[in-house]
Order: structure tokens, then sequence, then C-alpha cells
């Protein structure tokens, strides 16, 4: 039996960050007023919970789905939905969710779908989305800067760092789309310089895929100029994904039955967080997420509230996702295993029949 080393050690340091993590946050907490907290929690508004989170993943999969249809795609609407809970598993268990598309990739080209239309599909949302993140972001800093400033107090570095690399990432695309020629000359001559200085290992796949992504984000922005009207359809639809994350924590600050802070104020602190941990090189943004929403939130989840906040926030909006996009993934495996077994005996059949 082979192992996969990386998938193993990918999962191990997964599973390390989230018990430090848990150790961290929890063993200071009074643990039977954490537990009556979670259980005076209204039902309605968990039940909220959980459907925006559903909603969440679901969202970018109807995005795949509405874009991959006008190109001819063969994908319905649940397998595009699948597709949406297969990247968040691999997302969530990968250094700076670099796993999530090639997974996606992979199982759009197994299900018949042309792997040139689908790279360009997932770079329109990919990009979309961290358009999308970079605005709020800045809008928060020109509207919204001293309340901003007053709940993250020491952290607020974290929100420029993570902004700060959300509107970097979102100007390099850019930059690919008006110059991709030179971006192509650059990244390959710090590719090199990253080797002669031993921080990279030579590689000589490392220029093809660079000219890959350079291609495949040519083919995104071809698309994008000839089809507006869905570009600004799909804006919209990440805008609300984005958003419900966001109310999400409204929802359970609700649910606690807790007043004083306007929900607005709720959910624009969620946003902050959110694009705060956005971008760091942790799996999950495990340990830094919880960091900064206890220290952020403190002033808002009041008499004993924040542990059981974070348990309901954190536990469904990532860990319960998680675990649902686990048994999806693991679906998705076998079936396709299966499907290659089938595949693999179509040949032997029609020789049969022949002879």
């Amino acid at each position: 039996m082979k192992f996969n080393w990386k998938k193993i050690g990918n999962a191990a340091l997964f599973l390390t960050i989230m018990l430090l993590t848990f150790y961290t946050v929890f063993k200071e907490q009074d643990m039977p007023v954490l537990l009556e907290s979670l259980r005076s929690m209204n039902a309605v508004c968990l039940a909220g919970v959980v459907i925006l989170a559903i909603f969440f993943v679901c969202a970018e999969g109807s995005m795949i789905w509405y874009l991959l249809r006008a190109r001819g795609g063969k994908s319905g609407l649940l397998r595009c939905f699948g597709y949406s809970f297969v990247g968040f598993f691999y997302s969530a268990i990968t250094p700076s969710a670099t796993g999530g598309q090639p997974m996606q990739l992979y199982y759009m080209k197994k299900d018949g779908n042309n792997l040139s239309d689908s790279s360009v599909i997932l770079m329109v949302v990919a990009t979309i989305y961290k358009f999308v993140l970079s605005v709020i972001g800045i809008l928060l800093i020109a509207f919204w800067y001293e309340p901003l400033n007053g709940f993250f107090k020491g952290y607020i570095y974290l929100y420029y760092l993570g902004l700060a690399l959300n509107v970097i990432l979102v100007i390099i695309l850019v930059m690919v789309m008006m110059y991709p020629v030179t971006i192509k000359r650059m990244l390959v001559f710090f590719s090199r310089i990253l080797v002669k200085l031993r921080i990279f290992k030579p590689s000589r796949s490392r220029e093809r895929k660079i000219a890959d992504f350079i291609f495949s984000y040519e083919a995104a922005v071809k698309y994008l100029r000839g089809n507006k009207g869905k570009i600004v359809a799909v804006t919209f639809m990440t805008f609300l994904q984005r958003s419900s994350a966001f109310v999400v924590t409204g929802l359970v600050y609700m649910g606690l039955g807790l007043q004083g802070t306007p929900l607005l104020t709720v959910i624009l602190v969620q946003a902050a967080v959110y694009i705060a941990v956005d971008m760091l090189p942790i799996p999950g943004a495990q340990g830094i997420t919880e960091l900064v929403y206890v220290n952020v939130f403190n002033t808002i989840f009041i008499n004993n509230t924040l542990g059981a906040s974070m348990l309901v926030v954190r536990g469904i909006n990532f860990y319960f996702l998680l675990i649902v996009s686990a048994v999806i993934t693991l679906i998705y495996s076998i079936t396709g295993k299966k499907k290659e077994v089938a595949m693999a005996k179509i040949p032997e059949t029609e020789t049969d029949t022949n002879n």
C-alpha cells in the first residue's frame, strides 16, 4: 500500500493546530457556564446559522454551475454544489487554501467537463471573490475606521496585513490581465533567483506551471470581457455569499439573547475578522481566527457568552462544514473509483462481443 505522505502531513498539521487551538482558547473557560450559554441559545437562530453555513458553500456551487452552463458544461446544479464542498474541504486542510481548486478541477474533468473551461470558471470565481473582499475591506477603513480601530485595538495590524494581502493579489491578477507576457517573465525571473538562494528546489515543471497559470488567466480575462452581464451577476452573488458568513455572528448574538450592540456593528466586526485572517498561510486559518475573535468580540459578547458564541460561529461555519465536506468528498472519491472500474471493463466487453 502506497502512502501519500503529503496528505498525511497536511492532516497531521491540521489536527495539531486544531487541538492546540481548542486547548488555548478553552483552557480558562468555565465549562458549566459555557454549556449553559449554549443550551440557552434560541433554536430558530441556531437553525438559521446552519442554513447560512450551508448556503455559503452552495452559493459558490451555484456560481460554478451558472458559468459552466454558459460554457456548455455537463454537470448539474447538485453536482456543482459537490464541487464547492470538495473545494472547501481541501482548502481547509491545506496551507493558504492551495488544495481546493486543483481537486475541484480534478472532479470537474472526471465528470466530462472541458478542463480549459473549468479552469477559467474557477479562476473567474476566485478572482471576483478576492475583489469583493478587498472592496469590503477598503470601505470599512474609509467609512468605519474609528469603530474598527476601537474593536481591534492591538490587533489592527492583522487587519491591515490581511487587507493588504488581498489587495496585492487583486493587483497582481489585474496586472496579469493587462501584461501577461511581462508578468510571466517576472515570475520566471524571481523563481530562478529563489532557486539560486536555495529557497526553492530546482524544478523543470515550475516554469511550465507558471506558463499554464498565465495562459489560464488570459482565458479568464477573455471570458470576463465577453460576458459582462454574467460577471455582474456573479459579483452580486459573491457579495451575498460573503455577507452570509458575516450575518452568522449576528444571528448568534441574537440567539444568545444579547442586546446593546447594533446588529450591523456585529456583522461589520465579523467581516473585519474574516478579512484579517483570510490570506494567512495556516490550514483553515485555525488558531489565528479564534485568537482574533476572542480579542475583538470581548466587548460585544458579554456575560460569559464569548466562548459560547465562538464555539457556535466557528463550530458551524468551519468545523461542521468541514465534516459535511469530508463526507461529500469521500462519496465523490468512491463513486469516482467505481466509474473508473466500469470504464476499464468496457473495452474487455466490446472485445468479447466482437469475438
